[in-house]
């Protein structure tokens, strides 16, 4: 049909052009013209990987062979990449494939076949070849192995890990869609079944029933990814690798494991208890480690630490334990472990969904267990306490020896121990009292002054003991804090009795003490006694501190002033005052006439020293070095002078010259070389300063 419908077009074509042409024959000379036939598109299938001898037949074209010598194939897979892979058999009207073709990498192909008639006529037509996929891949996985770790306590149907696989076949035929599988678990477990939930190329794999790292702390888990192609499945396996994490599933279990339970009263630091607690968990995990906490009316003198290895709890004492208060005390101890507990029982195994599993877990804490323990405080030898362990009193300074200022008393808290004592003085610095060691009376034994150096701030204490007579004994302490009050038993006194000032300065200040506290002391009257009203005078007469007024017919030089000073209570003083006047403006220095002197300090006095040692050293390092580098030739001069004098030993005229004549030339020459000999050494030997 295809043909006798190709066939009619082309008649009537060319029964145009004819007509045409001859109706114009007339008018002008003849031309060919070219017309242009579009078919609609033709399609063939080719499976890939085909395993045929090649070239092979693709599909017959349905156009007259006549037309197909002047036909020509082109396109992707022709003269466009990939090269060469299909031709055209104008012989036969087919087209053949030269080689396998592969899904993963062409799908289709768009061919174009162009024809040329001998009355120009161009014929197109399209050819669409689809290729077939076959299952010629498997799924593979994105790992070959995976692994995770899991806590024990966590409930089922949780995700662990997710797996992801990819094929490469055709995703709409069975060759590219897969399904995982959980091949093999190990180890087999009868409270724990995995499973794998499967989202198209992703799987998660999750569980049913109960972890137990008591059973397995691994599992190692085969899953496979099976496509559905046909007539062969294609498939790939991975390794996934579970680890538990132990949980705290077991309570612990306290017992005593040594200790007497026993303390002395007062002692600490001491183990009274070594408490053992045993657990099913992993050794050194949050399940496995105890906290430890005391309970009871005492337990703030006590406590319990972790022994980090063992686990264990050691009970110790930290304060003070008293017999007579609490002879046996009773404490409860609580242990928990650092994680939360929790509990997982498989009750019944469901063939669909999850299992019916009893679950729990604690999420505040564990459950503390109690334990009772007996604490036995053992009696002791109690010091001794003073009734009052500081006693102030207060006395008047100047009391006589022999006062009586407090009578200490005891007590004593051991019933066993008889209730006799004795006293004794501890720190008496200045040795002021005395203590009567079966009464304890404290007594004076001198004249207590308020202005001792031992007294601060009219206070002065003396520290007491109390000794009982038990086994061992035993001490108590006190102090005896007195109070001194003060009398008007000191003179005021000038705080400097010289003073200094300039001729051209008309006032200066002096100032008077008094040990004694007020009213016995400040403020003062002043007074200046003698002949000095018209050169001297004290403005204000009254107060600490006045100023000493020099009349201006004062001259420069030394004055001898008394000066009456007395308190508020009228007890007085005379004091000396001598008074330097210098003329500043000339720097006399008064007394003597002479211009001042420069008084140097410590350090200044130092450094010159230390300046003219340093150089006294290098003068005779100079002269030490110079002396010995020119002994050859001093000794040489010597002989020189004494090459020089020629002897004469024999009688004849002339001859009879004395020899202290003979000495007398020979000293004069040798004094004139020294002199030349030193006058050169000293200068070369001298350093140079630049």
């Amino acid at each position: 049909m295809r043909t006798f419908i190709l066939t009619t077009i082309i008649f009537f074509i060319i029964t145009e052009v004819w007509t045409a042409d001859a109706s114009s024959s007339v008018e002008r000379p003849r031309k060919k013209r070219a017309w242009i036939v579009d078919f609609g598109p033709m399609s063939f299938n080719l499976e890939e990987e085909h395993d045929g001898v090649f070239p092979h037949t693709l599909g017959q074209l349905s156009v007259e062979k006549d037309l197909l010598a002047g036909c020509f194939l082109s396109g992707p897979g022709v003269d466009e990449e990939p090269m060469d892979l299909f031709q055209l058999d104008q012989n036969r009207a087919v087209i053949e494939v030269n080689e396998k073709v592969d899904y993963e990498k062409n799908k289709n192909f768009t061919l174009r076949l162009g024809c040329i008639s001998s009355e120009n006529v161009h014929t197109r037509l399209e050819v669409e070849v689809q290729v077939l996929d076959v299952n010629d891949n498997a799924p593979v996985f994105d790992k070959a192995s995976y692994e995770t770790n899991v806590k024990e306590s966590t409930p089922q149907g949780t995700d662990l890990v997710k797996v992801q696989a990819l094929d490469l076949d055709d995703s709409s035929t069975g060759n590219g869609l897969f399904t995982f599988t959980i091949l093999s678990v190990s180890p087999e477990t009868t409270n724990l079944e995995f499973f794998i939930k499967q989202q198209s190329q992703t799987g998660w794999i999750s569980f049913r029933g109960c972890l137990d790292y008591e059973e397995a702390q691994k599992y190692t888990i085969v899953v496979e990814a099976k496509d559905h192609g046909e007539p062969v499945q294609q498939s790939s396996t991975a390794t996934v690798t579970v680890n538990i994490i132990d949980s705290n599933d077991h309570k612990p279990e306290l017992s005593v494991k040594m200790g007497s339970g026993m303390v002395k009263e007062r002692e600490t630091g001491v183990v009274v208890y070594m408490l053992e607690v045993k657990d099913g968990d992993h050794q050194g995990s949050a399940g496995w480690r105890a906290k430890y906490t005391l309970h009871g009316e005492k337990a703030k003198n006590f406590k319990i630490e972790t022994d980090l290895k063992t686990n264990d709890g050691i009970v110790s004492v930290v304060a003070p334990l008293d017999f007579e208060e609490s002879p046996e005390l009773t404490l409860s101890v609580s242990v928990e472990n650092e994680e939360p507990l929790f509990s997982c029982k498989v009750k019944h195994r469901q063939s669909s969904g999850l299992w019916d599993v009893d679950y729990f877990r604690d999420v505040s804490s564990s459950a503390p267990l109690s334990f009772p323990i007996t604490i036995t405080v053992e009696d002791t030898n109690d010091p001794p306490e003073l009734t009052h362990a500081v006693e102030h009193v207060t006395i008047m300074e100047n009391t006589t020896a022999g006062q009586i200022l407090w009578t200490f008393t005891a007590m004593d808290q051991d019933s066993s121990s008889p209730a006799d004592f004795r006293f004794l003085k501890g720190e008496d610095v200045d040795n002021w009292v005395t203590v009567d060691s079966e009464t304890g009376q404290v007594s004076t034994v001198k004249v207590l002054d308020r202005e001792s150096p031992f007294v601060k701030d009219s206070v002065y204490s003396v520290t007491m003991y109390v000794v009982d007579k038990g086994e061992p004994p035993m001490t108590g302490t006190g102090t005896l804090v007195i109070h001194l009050l003060d009398q008007n038993d000191n003179l005021p006194v000038l705080e400097m009795n010289t003073l200094s000032m300039c001729l051209s300065d008309t006032i200066t200040d002096i100032t008077a003490v008094d040990l004694d506290l007020p009213p016995f002391s400040s403020p003062f009257n002043y007074e200046l006694l003698g002949d000095v009203k018209e050169k001297w005078r004290i403005e204000p007469s009254f107060g600490t501190t006045v100023s000493l007024v020099k009349d201006s017919s004062v001259h420069s030089g030394h004055y001898e002033l008394r000066v009456k000073i007395a308190d508020s209570q009228g007890k007085f003083s005379v004091q000396d005052l001598t008074v330097s006047v210098n003329n500043c403006s000339i720097a006399y220095s008064g007394r003597t006439g002479k211009g001042p002197t420069v008084r140097l300090g410590a350090p200044a006095i130092a450094i010159i020293l230390i300046s003219v040692l340093l150089g006294i050293l290098l003068v005779m390092f100079s002269l030490f070095f110079c002396a010995h580098k020119k002994d050859k030739l001093l000794m040489m001069e010597i002989q020189d002078v004494e090459s020089s004098l020629i002897p004469y030993n024999i009688e004849a005229p002339g001859t009879d010259a004395s020899d202290s004549l003979q000495k007398w030339i020979w000293t004069q020459t040798l004094e004139l070389k020294l002199q030349k000999y030193l006058q050169t050494q000293t200068l070369e030997c001298l350093p140079s300063w630049h």
